[in-house]
C-alpha cells in the first residue's frame, strides 16, 4: 500500500538553466548556481529573489552556504572556487582551484573545510582558517569527478562519484580510497548517504538510467531503481521521511519507499530537465533544480505524529521508532511556566511495522492505533503488543471504544471493540475522508454524511467541505472546520432518536432538525480539542484561542507551530507539541470556561456560585466577557484593574465610582476625562474639582467664564500666572476687566509690541510708559527702529483723538471692577460693538437740561477732557435712557454712564 504522503508545490520560479540548489539551515532561503555563470538567493516565503551574485561568465556548477560564516562558496567552469559573504554581498576570496570544470563543493557540517571535485580527475580538501590552503588532493578516479559528499554518520568519510563508472570512498588524512564500488555501467553522477537509522546506505545515480542503493560496509547492492528513461542526475535520502527521491534528465522526479523500494511517485512539472535536488535535516522540504527554473515541494504534514491520554502520557512516533512520555512525571518542584518546554524524560516503547502517520489513543487510553502504508496496527499502550491490524487508509476510533477503517474511496469498516467486524459499507459517494466520535462521519470533497455506529443510518448530509472534526466528550457540540472558518453544531440526539424510532423513510438529507448551527467564525482551525463546551484551537496566525458560546478569547500568542494534544483538568492546563517534540502547557482554568458556559447559557444565578474559584488574577477576563455580552454592570461588580474599572464607570455614567477611582489613581488624563463627562452631564462642582485636580486650565476658563464666576476666573488667573499658562492667565484677567495687570502680563512676558498697542486701545495713559520700555529694547537690536518709535506725550499730532481717548479711559476706570449678573445679558449684547471713541466724540453738550425722548437729564453735567469742551459725558438714568443710548460699563446701581448723541 502507498505512503500517501501530501507533496504541495511551495515555490516555482523561472530561470537559466539551474546546475545546484541548496537550503539555508535558518533563513527562508533557496541558492541557485545557474549555467548562465550567477548565483540568485529565492526567498521561498515571500517568493522572492533576495540576492543575486553575478559570478563569472561560464556555468557555475555547485554552491553552498556556510551558514555559520555567513558565506556562500561557489565553484565555475573557469576553474575558480569564490567565496562571498550573502550579508555584504562582498567577495571574501576568489582563487584558482583546479585545471578544468569544478563539478562540485561539498562543505564540511562542523570542520573548517570545503571539498570540490573537478574535470581535472582531482579531488581536493581546502582548509579556510589556513587561508584557504590546500591542505589535501584526492587522486584516483580516471574521469570526470561529477560529486563528492561527506558521511553525515562519520564526517572523517565522504564518497565521490566519478564518469569512469564508481563510487569511491575516501578518508579525510589518507591519500588512497578506501575501497571502490563498480557501481554502474555507464558513468555515476551523483551519490548521497542515508541519513536515518542503522542502515549504512548509500544511493548513486548513473547515465544508465538506473539509481543504486548500496551497503558500504558490505560493498553490496542492494537494490536497483528502474523506471527513469534518461540519465539520472540526482538522487537523496530524504532525512525525515522513509523515501528516496531520483532526479532525471527525463524531466521527472520520481519519489520511492526507502524500506521496499516501491514507486510511490512520480512528478512533473515540465520544466525540461532535472539536474540537482536539495534538502535539509529537520525539514520537509524539497528543492528541484531544473533546466528552466526552480521548484519548491513540501512533501507530507509537519503535524508531529502523537497522541496523548487522559492521563497526561503521550506517545508520538519518531520515524518508525514509538516513544512515550508522562507529563505527571515532571516533580512539584519544577515551577511550570506558560510556554515553557517541560523537562521530561523520553523511554523508548518500541518501533512500528509500518512508517505511522497517524497515532491515536482509544477513548479510555487502553490502546493505540498506528496508521501508515496502507493498514494500521492496533497496540497495547503500556506494553506496545499488538492487538490487531488490517488494512486502511484511514482509521477512526468512536467515542465508545469502537473503530471504523476506510479501505478506500469505496469501502468502510466498522469494528466492534473486540476488534470484530461488524459491518461493510459501500457509500454512494467517493468518500475522502471519515472522521469518528459521536457519529461516524463520511466526507467527500463536497459534503459531510454523519451516520450513527450502531446500524449506519443517516443522520445528516451537510453541504460543507471538510478539512477536520472534533467532538465534545458530551457529544453534544461538535467543530466542523474547513478550509477559511469552522462552525460550531449542536447535535440533536433526541430528535433524532424520536425520527429514528418512528420509522419514517429518512431521506438523502436526513434527519431535518438532527443538528442545530450555534456559531461560525472565519478563522481558520490548526488543531483544536473541546473541554467541556468550551472549544480550544490554534489558527493559522499560531494563536493558542478559546471558543464559548461563539466568543473567541486568545490565550497566548504562539512563536511557532504547535499543536494541540490534550488537557489536564487536575493540572488546569492545556498541552501542545512542536515539531520537534517539545512539549508545552498553558494555563487554562475550568472554572473560567464553566463560568463563561453558564453566562452564555443565560444561568447567571449558577455563574455567581463558580466565581469565588476564579481566582482574582483573572477577574479581568472575566470582566471583559461580560462587556462583550453587553452586562457592563456585571462586569464592573468583577474587574480589579483601575484603569479597566474607571472606564467602565465611565461608560455606565456611574460618576461618583469612577470620581473614586480618580482619587485612588491620581491619574491626571482620568480627572480630564471624568471633568469633561461631568460638564457634559450638568455635574458642575465635580467637573470643577476634577478639572482643578486634572490642572486643566483651559476647562476651567470654559466652566468659569459660562458661569459668569468672577471669584472662580481672579482665582484661575492667580493659579495661571502660577502655572505659566500665560494665554489663560491673560483673558481670565481681561474678562475681569483688569487691563492694569493685562499689561504688565504682556511685560512680563517680554511681549513689549502688544502691550503697546493693547494699551493704545485701552489704556492710552500707558502709552509712553511702554514705548519708553519698547525704545529701550529695541535699542539693542536696531537703533534707527527705536528711534522711530513715536510717543503721545512728544507727538500728539500723530496720534488721533489722543485727547478724547485719554478722557474715555479715565471716565470708565471706576467701573470696571464691576460685573453684572449674567440674567442682564441681553441688555448688554448689542452695546459691545460700540466704539467709545466715536460716541463720545458726538455727544452734545447742553449747558442746562438735554431733553431725551424717554425723561429728562440730570443736572449733573461732567466734563469731558475734551481739547475744545465740545462733547461731554452725561450721566443719566438708566430707566430714563434715550434709545440707542449705549451703557458702558454698567452694573446694579441706579445711575449709569451713557454716551448720547448730539441734538
Amino acid at each position: 500500500m502507498p505512503l500517501r504522503l501530501e507533496i504541495k508545490r511551495k515555490l516555482a520560479q523561472r530561470s537559466e538553466r539551474v546546475k545546484s540548489v541548496d537550503l539555508h539551515p535558518t533563513e527562508p532561503w533557496i541558492l541557485a548556481s545557474l549555467y548562465s555563470g550567477s548565483v540568485c538567493i529565492w526567498n521561498y516565503q515571500s517568493q522572492t529573489m533576495a540576492k543575486s551574485f553575478e559570478v563569472t561568465e561560464l556555468p557555475v556548477r555547485s554552491a553552498k552556504f556556510i551558514a555559520r560564516k555567513q558565506w556562500v562558496v561557489a565553484g565555475a567552469d573557469d576553474m575558480f572556487i569564490r567565496v562571498y559573504n550573502y550579508n555584504t554581498m562582498d567577495k571574501v576570496k576568489v582563487f584558482e582551484a583546479h585545471t578544468d570544470y569544478i563539478r562540485c563543493v561539498a562543505v564540511h557540517p562542523t570542520l573548517p573545510y570545503v571539498l570540490s571535485s573537478s574535470d581535472d580527475m582531482l579531488i581536493k580538501l581546502w582548509d579556510w582558517e589556513k587561508g584557504w590552503m590546500c591542505t589535501q588532493i584526492f587522486e584516483g578516479h580516471s574521469h570526470y569527478v561529477m560529486q563528492v559528499t561527506f558521511n553525515p554518520k562519520d564526517t572523517n568519510t565522504f564518497a565521490s562519484a566519478s564518469l569512469d563508472r564508481t563510487i569511491k570512498i575516501w578518508n579525510l588524512g589518507s591519500p588512497d580510497p578506501n575501497f571502490t564500488l563498480d557501481a554502474h555501467l555507464k558513468g555515476v553522477n551523483c551519490v548521497d548517504y542515508f541519513t536515518g537509522g542503522d542502515r549504512p546506505y548509500l544511493i548513486t545515480g548513473s547515465d544508465d538510467h538506473t539509481a543504486k542503493v548500496w551497503d558500504y560496509q558490505t560493498k553490496s547492492c542492494v537494490q536497483t531503481l528502474e523506471g527513469h528513461t534518461h540519465n539520472v542526475s540526482a538522487v537523496c535520502f530524504h532525512p525525515e521521511l522513509p523515501i528516496i527521491i531520483t532526479g532525471s534528465e527525463d524531466g521527472t522526479v520520481r519519489i520511492w519507499h526507502a524500506t521496499t523500494y516501491r514507486l510511490e511517485n512520480t512528478l512533473n512539472y515540465g520544466l525540461e530537465r532535472v539536474w540537482a535536488l536539495g534538502y535539509m535535516k529537520g525539514s520537509r522540504r524539497v528543492v528541484i533544480g531544473y533546466d528552466e527554473g526552480t521548484i519548491m515541494i513540501k512533501i507530507g504534514r509537519e503535524e508531529p505524529v502523537a497522541s496523548m491520554d487522559s492521563s497526561g502520557k503521550i506517545i508520538w512516533a519518531k520515524h518508525n521508532e514509538i516513544q512515550t512520555v508522562n507529563i505527571k512525571s515532571v516533580g512539584a518542584d519544577f515551577e511550570v511556566t506558560d510556554g515553557e518546554r517541560l523537562p521530561l524524560a523520553v523511554k523508548e516503547l518500541g518501533s512500528c511495522d509500518l512508517y505511522p502517520q497517524s497515532l491515536k489513543h482509544n477513548p479510555n487510553g487502553r490502546f493505540v492505533v498506528v496508521c501508515g502504508d496502507g493498514e494500521y496496527i492496533i497496540y497495547t499502550a503500556l506494553a506496545w503488543r499488538n492487538r490487531s491490524f488490517g488494512s486502511a487508509l484511514e482509521f477512526v476510533w468512536s467515542s465508545d471504544g469502537e473503530y471504523a477503517v476506510r479501505e478506500s474511496t469505496s469501502r468502510i469498516k466498522i469494528f466492534s471493540k473486540t476488534f470484530q467486524e461488524k459491518k461493510s459499507i459501500r457509500p454512494t459517494f467517493s468518500a475522502e475522508r471519515i472522521f469518528g466520535g459521536t457519529l461516524l462521519a463520511m466526507c467527500s470533497n463536497d459534503f459531510i454524511c454523519f451516520y450513527d455506529w450502531a446500524e449506519c443510518r443517516l443522520i445528516r448530509r451537510i453541504d460543507v467541505n471538510v478539512k477536520n472534526l472534533y467532538w465534545a466528550d458530551s457529544g453534544d457540540l461538535v467543530a466542523i472546520a474547513s478550509d477559511t472558518s469552522f462552525y460550531i453544531l449542536k447535535y440533536n440526539r433526541d430528535i433524532v432518536s424520536s425520527s429514528l424510532e418512528s420509522g419514517k423513510p429518512v431521506d438523502e438529507q436526513g434527519v431535518e432538525d438532527a443538528f442545530e448551527l450555534l456559531h461560525e467564525t472565519n478563522e481558520r482551525v490548526r488543531t483544536g480539542i473541546w473541554v467541556g463546551d468550551c472549544f480550544i484551537y490554534n489558527n493559522s496566525s499560531w494563536r493558542l484561542n478559546y471558543c464559548v458560546g461563539g466568543e473567541v478569547t486568545t490565550m497566548f500568542h504562539l512563536d511557532r507551530p504547535m499543536y494541540l494534544l490534550g488537557y489536564l483538568a487536575s493540572q488546569s492546563r492545556v498541552y501542545l507539541i512542536d515539531k520537534e517534540f517539545n512539549v508545552m502547557g498553558y494555563t487554562l482554568l475550568l472554572s473560567l470556561i464553566e463560568y463563561k458556559t453558564l453566562v452564555m447559557r443565560g444561568d447567571l444565578d449558577r455563574a455567581n456560585e463558580v466565581l469565588p474559584l476564579i481566582p482574582k488574577e483573572h477577574h479581568n477576563s472575566v470582566a471583559r466577557f461580560l462587556e462583550s455580552r453587553g452586562m457592563l454592570e456585571d462586569a464592573l461588580e468583577v474587574a480589579t484593574d483601575p484603569n479597566y474599572r474607571f472606564d467602565l464607570a465611565v461608560q455606565l455614567g456611574k460618576l461618583e465610582v469612577a470620581k473614586a477611582i480618580a482619587v485612588e489613581v491620581q491619574s491626571e488624563s482620568k480627572w480630564k476625562q471624568l471633568g469633561e463627562l461631568a460638564m457634559s452631564t450638568g455635574k458642575l462642582e465635580m467637573a470643577e474639582e476634577c478639572l482643578m485636580h486634572a490642572m486643566d486650565l483651559s476647562g476651567l476658563l470654559l466652566l468659569y467664564s459660562a458661569l459668569g464666576d468672577s471669584e472662580g476666573i481672579s482665582k484661575l488667573a492667580s493659579l495661571a500666572k502660577e502655572q505659566g499658562k500665560n494665554n489663560v492667565a491673560f483673558l481670565c484677567l481681561f474678562m475681569l476687566g483688569k487691563l492694569e495687570e493685562c499689561l504688565q502680563l504682556l511685560v512680563e512676558s517680554n511681549r513689549i509690541p502688544e502691550a503697546a498697542l493693547m494699551a493704545r486701545s485701552y489704556l492710552p495713559s500707558k502709552v509712553s510708559e511702554i514705548v519708553a520700555i519698547w525704545r529701550n529694547n529695541l535699542n539693542k537690536v536696531n537703533q534707527k527702529a527705536a528711534e522711530s518709535l513715536a510717543d503721545p506725550e512728544e507727538y500728539p499730532n500723530l496720534f488721533e483723538d489722543w485727547q478724547i481717548a485719554l478722557a474715555v479711559e479715565s471716565n470708565l476706570s471706576q467701573k470696571r471692577g464691576s460685573y453684572p449678573p449674567a440674567e442682564e445679558y441681553l441688555s448688554y449684547a448689542e452695546k459691545a460693538n460700540i466704539n467709545l471713541v466715536e460716541a463720545f466724540k458726538s455727544m452734545q453738550v447742553d449747558e442746562d437740561e438735554t431733553p431725551l425722548e424717554n425723561g429728562e437729564a440730570h443736572h449733573e453735567v461732567v466734563e469731558a477732557n475734551g481739547e475744545e469742551g465740545e462733547e461731554e459725558a452725561v450721566k443719566l438714568d438708566a430707566e430714563d435712557s434715550a434709545d440707542g443710548a449705549v451703557l458702558v460699563n454698567g452694573n446694579e446701581a441706579d445711575e449709569e454712564w451713557v454716551l448720547a448723541p448730539r441734538h
